[in-house]
């Protein structure tokens, strides 16, 4: 099984506690993650955030605006993403930094049986390399010049998108 650059980076944040650890010290370090106290409108408004990207999914889908739709599904993503984030008191301006902390607080192995119990059916791998992999296709549909998306994949990451908001808003709800 080959894994792309990024399933690769992934496995070893996953894996790798230590390196985990080390990146978010050095992204504490230079203020690129930055503690603060939980703030519920901000994670409000990164939920309203995420559902006015579905609302611009939807309306690009049906004008065949494949490439925006692809974008909207990465930041309707990326907003749950720091929602989910600020619950547990940080906040990120970098995606890696993000998905630092998503794999820290959301997928670690070494939590009280309670946490467990609770993260049980929130974050898991295949969440976190669809958030990983929403950003690979949003920058190809940001950056290349390529027009032409297949509707059925753009549909399955339409989709994806969707279960995914949709599972974090129940994180956050507990």
């Amino acid at each position: 099984m080959s894994l792309s650059m990024n399933e690769y980076t992934l496995l070893k944040l996953i894996n790798e506690k230590d390196l985990l650890n080390k990146k978010i010290s050095s992204f504490l370090k230079k203020k690129i993650l930055v503690k603060q106290n939980m703030d519920v409108e901000e994670i409000r408004g990164h939920i309203q955030k995420s559902d006015h990207n579905l609302r611009f999914i939807a309306e690009n889908f049906k004008l065949g605006f494949y490439d925006w739709v692809i974008t909207g599904c990465y930041y309707a993503c990326y907003h749950c993403a720091l929602a989910l984030i600020l619950s547990k008191a940080y906040s990120s301006k970098n995606h890696l930094a993000t998905l630092c902390i998503l794999i820290s607080e959301f997928y670690a192995s070494e939590l009280n049986e309670i946490d467990i119990q609770f993260l049980s059916d929130l974050l898991n791998y295949q969440d976190i390399l669809f958030y990983v992999e929403s950003k690979n296709e949003r920058e190809k549909a940001s950056y290349s010049s390529k027009l032409s998306f297949k509707k059925a994949d753009v549909e399955q990451l339409k989709i994806k998108t969707i279960l995914f908001v949709n599972k974090i808003k129940n994180i956050l709800d507990k």
